[in-house]
């Protein structure tokens, strides 16, 4: 008779917990989860993504929410360490019972957590920070990637860009300075395979270790072949180090780094020395308010802080998921959400369009190349 009264509580309880709704969902509230580095090197990346999601997120709940309901961030600090976004991912969906996931960071901490963690548990994330081509496969080709929505052009994009740049100005002699991690190798192999199309290959090619500034050794390697340029697959400060002890070496080649380095900052790790230095974009300029996303995004911070590259690609991606939320209607689930993005093909964000489809996640092929002007600003 125990057997029987203990199987009758389970049922009710799994009645219960169906009539109540989706996990991350009641009636007032939908739960979002974040994680991301909001301490270390890489910490002010986080923190301004973190900033205009909120700030968003409270525009829409003082409008009246989503079909009624606010949407709440529950955000959490990993360094930009793959083993705490781990942690950080299966806190976020088996402890806090998030709906979904929005804006992580990192090639190697995003790709883990999608096939470990959240891929598994069949948790939407919308947005990261990385260009990595694991995270672009067809959900096919992997059936974790069913999960992940990305927002951004990948590296093998943003690396032809600035190769194709590069050769069409003539320049033969490139080098790779790059990150040891998915990241870094992941615009590596964008490199190489840009330059192959143009009959070439790297003059040389070297590393340095994540969240660290210890960059005598490829200084020194890069040195030797004397560069016309040097393309940067790293973050601002190391990307500083670098560029400061290339230019002690008496080395002056064309730097150019990707997006995820973060102008401003770079700007301002370097000051006057950071003049000349080419980087490639892969959102909508935050200055030329004249773009409907720029300037909703400019409207929404305020005085609050400047406009940023990573705040408009975090305010792009909270935009997305907002908006498939509310596509999916009032009775909303993970499922519901995963066809409502997946039906997303040219959606407009204001001058911004991302595009999915049942076997394509990558979201955007936009690229803009910029450069750092005096005054450390950012010129197109």
């Amino acid at each position: 008779m125990g057997l029987v009264k203990a199987l009758l509580l389970g049922v009710l309880s799994w009645i219960g917990c169906v009539a109540a709704g989706e996990v991350g969902i009641t009636d007032k509230s939908i739960l979002i989860g974040m994680t991301a580095p909001f301490s270390g090197p890489s910490g002010p990346y986080g923190l301004d993504m973190k900033m205009v999601i909120n700030a968003y997120f409270r525009q829409v709940n003082e409008a009246g929410g989503i079909h009624g309901r606010r949407i709440e961030l529950r955000a959490l600090d990993d360094g930009y360490e793959t083993e705490r976004t781990l942690t950080n991912t299966r806190t976020l969906i088996a402890q806090d019972q998030v709906f979904a996931l929005l804006a992580s960071y990192g090639s190697s901490p995003t790709t883990a957590a999608m096939n470990e963690v959240f891929g598994v548990a069949k948790v939407p994330l919308v947005g990261t920070i990385s260009g990595a081509e694991s995270l672009r496969q067809s959900p096919r080709e992997n059936p974790n990637n069913r999960y992940m929505f990305n927002v951004r052009a990948s590296y093998a994009n943003e690396t032809e860009a600035i190769v194709n740049q590069l050769t069409s100005l003539g320049f033969k002699n490139i080098a790779v300075f790059y990150q040891n991690d998915g990241f870094g190798r992941s615009g590596l192999e964008g490199v190489a395979a840009a330059l192959k199309k143009h009959n070439q290959v790297p003059s040389a090619v070297a590393t340095v270790e994540r969240n660290s500034f210890d960059v005598g050794p490829a200084v020194q390697t890069i040195a030797k072949v004397n560069p016309q340029a040097v393309i940067m697959v790293t973050l601002y400060k190391a990307s500083a180090a670098f560029v400061r002890e290339m230019r002690k070496a008496r080395q002056n080649p064309q730097f150019m780094t990707l997006s995820p380095v973060g102008a401003d900052l770079l700007v301002q790790e370097l000051g006057d020395e950071a003049r000349g230095i080419g980087i490639s974009q892969v959102m909508p300029y935050p200055w030329n308010d004249t773009i409907p996303l720029v300037h909703e995004y400019q409207k929404l911070l305020g005085k609050q802080a400047k406009p940023s590259y990573y705040g408009v690609e975090a305010y792009a991606m909270a935009k997305v998921l907002v908006d498939a939320i509310r596509k999916s209607g009032k009775d909303l689930t993970r499922e519901k959400l995963v066809a409502s993005l997946e039906s997303m093909q040219n959606h407009d964000l204001g001058g911004y369009r991302i595009s999915y489809s049942p076997s394509d996640r990558l979201g955007s092929r936009f690229v803009d190349l910029t450069v750092i002007g005096s005054g450390g600003r950012v010129l197109r």
